[in-house]
């Protein structure tokens, strides 16, 4: 990457003029899958941002396919991920591993808790148990290809599966870790929302205060009883939602 014209303020923010700069040079060098991009110091130089705004950039471009992240390693050129068949939302039900693993994606998590604590009323209420039944909490700051995605928030009825405290979730499925016990999630009462992100929230996705975010909320049913509540909390510019629409 040799352009040395700075990013410059204009219609679109600078994290998509930096965005669109990596773009256009990666297809002008003919950069193919697995080459390696400079390091960030060297980027921020070139388009003359800050680093928050050229991982801003950069996460735009891995939630598209065009770069990936390696740990410790740098950024590099992603490999065409195979056509598939779009799948539509809400009426699938899947986990976010299971979702990374259909884009050809790495799910990993940074574990904030996994304890614990006693059913409130409105969270007893939700899960149909008796106010104080012990629920397993488990917050999760959610990463694809280790860039930061998603908040997730989850409190599950501590009973039907009793060991998850000990289950290291930096990498395992809570999903698959239910399915030992034979629970396995068949539906979800779900709600969406549009936020602007708090500064605790900012901190945990690496964005901006005030950056909008996409909250779903949801209260997940396996064999008709409520087993878990989900709150989370997608950085806006990282993730979509896509569905298909059509008359009766």
């Amino acid at each position: 990457m040799t352009d040395t014209t700075p990013a410059t303020a204009g219609p679109e923010p600078l994290w998509v003029q930096a965005a669109d700069r990596i773009r256009e040079e990666i297809a002008r060098r003919g950069l193919v899958a697995g080459a390696k991009l400079p390091p960030e110091r060297e980027l921020c130089t070139r388009l003359a941002v800050s680093r928050v705004t050229l991982r801003r950039a950069l996460a735009h471009l891995v939630e598209r396919g065009l770069v990936t992240a390696s740990h410790g390693r740098g950024w590099f050129v992603a490999a065409p991920a195979p056509t598939a068949p779009a799948r539509e939302w809400p009426k699938d039900l899947e986990s976010f591993t299971a979702t990374a693993r259909r884009k050809h994606m790495r799910a990993g998590s940074l574990v904030l808790r996994n304890t614990v604590e006693s059913a409130s009323l409105d969270d007893a209420e939700r899960l149909g148990v008796v106010p104080g039944t012990p629920l397993i909490r488990l917050e999760r700051v959610r990463t694809l290809n280790d860039v930061r995605i998603a908040l997730d928030r989850t409190l599950l009825v501590a009973e039907l599966a009793p060991d998850l405290t000990g289950v290291d979730f930096t990498t395992a499925s809570l999903y698959e870790q239910l399915a030992r016990w034979g629970i396995v999630p068949r539906r979800a009462e779900a709600t969406i929302e549009a936020r602007s992100a708090g500064p605790a929230l900012a901190g945990h996705l690496g964005i901006a205060a005030g950056s909008p975010v996409l909250v779903l909320d949801q209260t997940v049913f396996a064999d008709d009883r409520a087993v878990l509540l989900s709150t989370v909390e997608y950085s806006g510019d990282r993730y979509r939602l896509r569905t298909t629409l059509q008359t009766d």
